[in-house]
């Protein structure tokens, strides 16, 4: 097997919208823009019309709304032909519980003797259908009584045989039920004269077959073939119409009347018999009994640790590997596994054939402060949040953030810090989402107590409070025991979650619980227990299975809602209150252990479960470089606005137990303030698509208020608060709303600049640095999304093939050069950015997936304005018979925190830089080639000189000449107007460094 590691990906998204066609089209264009890798969504078979393809039903086919196989050989073979690998995104962890899972429904209806009964992560002591052991499913509107009797349970009939529907849901009935009602059928079997003999003989024959359970038993014979007796029902019925008659009276009879209640005896006795309980929907969160994705009911957890499952689950997509059409997996959501470690040693061992190979893996995993990937992981790294996160904080002013702290917290009127309403919201989700699961998890260790001589005598409450406690204080998403060993990183991760639940908890607590508790999760098992280690082992990796989801739904889907300094920092794998006083050398510090340890790790900066886009975020990014603005300015569109906000809307006092924010009715302070960043980040460059926005807002309001929980949730939404919150939208960006429109759009316009001069860098830092830059679908022009299902709006890939074809074409640089900068809101400068680098990574492949990193330092004024680092690789040397090694360079340099150097709307060129040199290190060439310009540069005593590296262009990336191609050189350009199209050269009246 030909082992591949990506140069570069871009992410697609499969769907009925998005095909194998559709990705086939579009694969010479990614070829032409530089990218190496395709990286696509999952393609096996899900529930029809998903959008995403997590909803995984059937694990051996693929999804027939993507293609047919023709259509995936003819993609396989457009990537075979333009040498595009295909790095797939798998779900290991979860599938749809769905009538259309097959798994899933043989489960339902069989229940033990189901082939499946071990696939699914389900917490039955043992299997019944008359006690209380069944798989509970919350899926009524209305209590089961409700829904009983108003005739919304109803059994059918078709050629699957008997099934149960609620609307559009559909459950099966388990063969033992059959019995009763063909039993039905026989005792009216003379309502029906026509009935064939030889049907009622068959009937007979079958009820026979199934036997009548005797009371109390639910046992059903092992020889029984129910898809034997559902084949020979359904052809009876089809060729005996009095039978299909039969058969309907019976089914009239036992689904009720709903004017009488007595008439649904049957059909509850029926629903009683099968293996699963249908029940009400608030259920979910205390009763539910099988492990969910995260909260989501319909998602169920595999038991993919179990290697029947493991096989059965991935057989069809070992066969896309063997096959050449994939050549790399992206595993999701891989801490809600049981053993991740144990997952990819497996996975690696069933992919490769020979000793030594890993296979190119990546795994979604959200990396905390500090933390890094397990070194036992066999991966080559992660999905690239903690880079969207570093490399984002380059662009943010420690100093501007530290007062937009006190902005926000006099604006808004929230004292709490960060931590604090993380710790809070973690407990709150624990116990309003996933108080089923903490109680099941407590359930096991006070099991574990009782056999503990100093722990027997603690009560189930102490428990679960100090159980509780810790789950909300672990600062990562989970640890990695899987033995009797912990390592010295799992312990710290432990041992600072105990000190912060110590900091935090506002209960006593026996200090006795919380060090039983210690004991147990660092497996301190002591002598008189040593019988039990198994035991306790099992519970650590149960309990490390669940704390990632309590860390996703109380920080991603919660926090990062409420906590609005600076929403631009509010990522996943983000730390919104962290000091950034140190953001450049920190980047250094992390490309430089990168480079070591996982050089083949993607670097992120959008993707499909991003907050908001990458040059959203850059442009928020600018408001830490004018704080004092910012707070003018949103003091006073909150006074401007006042007017449309409204009064107490009904219901909004059944908001929540947390503290309120500052509020005159809808929205409050803290959601205001949100709302304004919000519409400085998404507006349009394109006056022509400010039409949408509001339409495009909608759905991001009803997110944000809901994931906050502050005064509405997914689980009670309060519609007439949202509906308030929307209208005051609506209402604060129609046209009409002229005197808060003339002066947010001269203040969002200087963020729109100063922001796109932000992406342009973050995009040339991603491309340059160690690891594979990944690109989200559509990025590569100025995109403003925002979450969900914003992001996922369809992209114009026929445009950019234009555009990028115009820029290749294009004989005269400089010419375009100016043109790209004097329209830049076009983002073909952003397409021609990520072009150029794109192709020199393809020039030099070695360099920059194994070349060294070196952080450079600029000196003079302007030296906190540049982040630049160098990538230096030794190849032997063709010319030489020693084989001395022969140096390749590649500089990167971009400008940052470029609002403070030039006046409004200029870009940070020529004469800013006067004065200020790029230092280099002994040994490194001189002469140089701007990889966008083609400009040569020649480093003096000093260095290069800035003034004349950013002459013509606000980005580096520069070659040694040594190393480039003598037809990229060309004479040094004519420095072009730095003014963007319709700005003019020089800053209007009273404008200055210091206004706007």
């Amino acid at each position: 097997m030909r082992i591949r590691t990506p140069l570069s990906t871009y992410r697609v998204q499969f769907n009925s919208s998005f095909s194998f066609a559709d990705a086939t089209r579009i694969l010479p264009y990614l070829h032409d823009l530089g990218v190496t890798d395709l990286y696509g969504s999952p393609i096996l078979k899900a529930r029809p019309g998903s959008q995403h393809g997590y909803d995984v039903v059937d694990a051996a086919a693929l999804n027939p709304e993507l293609g047919s196989a023709e259509d995936l050989a003819s993609f396989s073979a457009e990537m075979k032909r333009l040498d595009f690998g295909f790095l797939l995104d798998i779900v290991p962890n979860h599938m749809a519980a769905s009538s259309d899972n097959e798994w899933w429904m043989s489960l339902l209806e069989n229940g033990p003797q189901s082939r499946y009964s071990n696939y699914f992560d389900i917490d039955l002591e043992e299997f019944s259908t008359t006690g209380a052991e069944k798989i509970l499913l919350p899926v009524l509107g209305k209590p089961y009584g409700e829904v009983l009797e108003l005739g919304e349970l109803k059994v059918q009939f078709d050629q699957r045989g008997f099934f149960i529907t609620y609307f559009d849901r559909r459950f099966p009935v388990a063969p033992h039920s059959y019995s009763a009602l063909l039993n039905d059928c026989v005792n009216h079997i003379n309502d029906e004269k026509e009935l064939l003999d030889s049907t009622e003989r068959e009937l007979r024959e079958l009820i026979e077959a199934t036997g009548i359970a005797p009371p109390g038993s639910t046992t059903t014979p092992k020889s029984f073939n129910s898809r034997f007796l559902k084949e020979t029902l359904w052809r009876l019925h089809a060729s005996d119409p009095a039978l299909g008659r039969l058969i309907a009276s019976t089914l009239e009879r036992i689904n009720g009347t709903p004017q009488d209640p007595s008439t649904f005896e049957n059909l509850d006795h029926l629903l009683d018999e099968q293996w699963y309980r249908l029940a009400y929907w608030r259920l979910a969160s205390e009763g539910i009994n099988y492990r969910r994705f995260f909260d989501i009911t319909d998602l169920i957890g595999v038991r993919i640790e179990e290697p029947e499952v493991f096989e059965a689950r991935n057989a069809r997509v070992f066969k896309l590997i063997d096959d050449g059409i994939v050549t790399g997996l992206r595993i999701d959501h891989i801490d809600g596994l049981y053993d991740p470690v144990a997952h990819l040693i497996k996975l690696q061992s069933r992919i490769n054939t020979q000793p030594g190979q890993t296979f190119h893996v990546v795994v979604e995993k959200i990396l905390g402060a500090g933390e890094t990937l397990p070194e036992e992981f066999q991966a080559s790294g992660t999905t690239g949040y903690e880079f969207l996160n570093q490399v984002n904080d380059v662009f943010v002013s420690g100093e501007g953030l530290k007062k937009l702290n006190t902005i926000y917290r006099s604006v808004t009127g929230r004292s709490e810090t960060y931590g604090q309403i993380s710790y809070e919201r973690k407990r709150r989700v624990i116990q309003e989402l996933f108080p089923g699961e903490i109680r099941r998890l407590s359930k096991r260790l006070l099991e574990i107590a009782s056999h503990d001589r100093h722990a027997r005598d603690f009560t189930p409450g102490e428990i679960l409070d100090a159980l509780i406690d810790v789950t909300a204080s672990l600062q990562v998403y989970r640890t990695y025991i899987r033995d009797s060993t912990v390592s010295l990183r799992d312990r710290h991760y432990l041992e600072e979650a105990f000190k912060v639940a110590d900091l935090n908890r506002r209960h006593p607590i026996d200090r006795r619980v919380s060090e039983f508790v210690r004991r147990v999760l660092l497996l301190e098992v002591p002598s008189y227990a040593a019988g039990r280690k198994a035991e306790w082992l099992d519970f650590v990796m149960r309990w490390q299975q669940f704390t990632g989801r309590v860390m996703a739904k109380g920080v991603e889907d919660t926090s990062f809602y409420i906590y609005n300094r600076l929403i631009s920092l509010n990522e996943v794998g983000g730390e919104p209150d962290r000091d950034l006083s140190d953001n450049v050398e920190r980047f250094h510090q992390e490309n430089a252990a990168r480079t070591s340890l996982w050089p083949r790790t993607l670097s992120a900066s959008s993707t499909h479960d991003t907050k908001r886009s990458e040059d959203f975020r850059a442009r928020l990014n600018v408001l830490s470089e004018l704080p004092d603005e910012w707070k003018r300015s949103v003091r006073r569109w909150s006074r401007l606005n006042r007017h449309l906000r409204v009064q107490s809307p009904a219901g909004s006092e059944g908001a929540s137990e947390q503290p309120a924010a500052k509020s005159d009715g809808a929205p409050d302070a803290n959601e205001e303030f949100l709302i304004y960043q919000t519409l400085l980040g998404v507006w349009p460059l394109d006056l022509n698509e400010e039409e949408g926005l509001a339409a495009r807002l909608e759905p991001w309001i009803e997110k944000s208020l809901r994931e906050a929980k502050e005064r509405s949730n997914w689980i009670e939404p309060n519609l007439s608060y949202e509906e308030a919150v929307k209208r005051y939208v609506r209402q604060v960006i129609a046209p009409e709303n002229s005197r808060f429109l003339d002066d947010f759009r001269p203040f969002q316009s200087l963020l729109a600049f100063y922001g796109a001069i932000n992406a342009l860098s973050q995009l040339l830092l991603k491309i340059t640095s160690p690891g594979i830059p990944d690109f989200y679908r559509g990025t590569e022009l100025w995109d403003f999304s925002l979450v969900d299902p914003d992001n996922r709006r369809p992209v114009d890939f026929e445009r950019r093939r234009k555009i990028l074809a115009s820029i290749t074409f294009s004989s005269d640089r400089s010419a375009l050069i100016r043109e790209l900068l004097r329209t830049w809101k076009d983002g073909r400068i952003k397409l021609f950015v990520t072009h150029t680098a794109l192709q020199l990574r393809k020039a030099q492949p070695e360099l920059f997936q194994s070349g060294h990193y070196i952080p450079l330092q600029t000196s003079g004024t302007r030296l906190s304005h540049v982040c630049a680092f160098g990538r230096v690789r030794y190849e032997p040397s063709e010319a030489r018979s020693d084989a001395t090694a022969k140096p390749t360079h590649v500089i990167t340099a971009v400008p940052r925190l470029s609002r403070s150097l030039v006046k409004r709307n200029q870009f940070p060129l020529g004469d800013v830089w006067r004065g200020n040199h790029l230092a280099l290190p002994d040994n490194w060439p001189q002469r140089w080639i701007n990889a966008f310009t083609g400009e040569i540069l020649t480093a003096g005593p000093s260095g290069l000189a800035l003034n004349d590296a950013f002459r013509s262009f606000p980005l580096l990336l520069l070659v040694s000449s040594d190393d480039a191609n003598p037809a990229q050189e060309t004479k040094r350009p004519e420095r072009p107007n730095p003014s963007p199209e319709g700005e003019g050269g020089a800053p209007a009246p009273g404008e200055g460094a210091g206004t706007y």
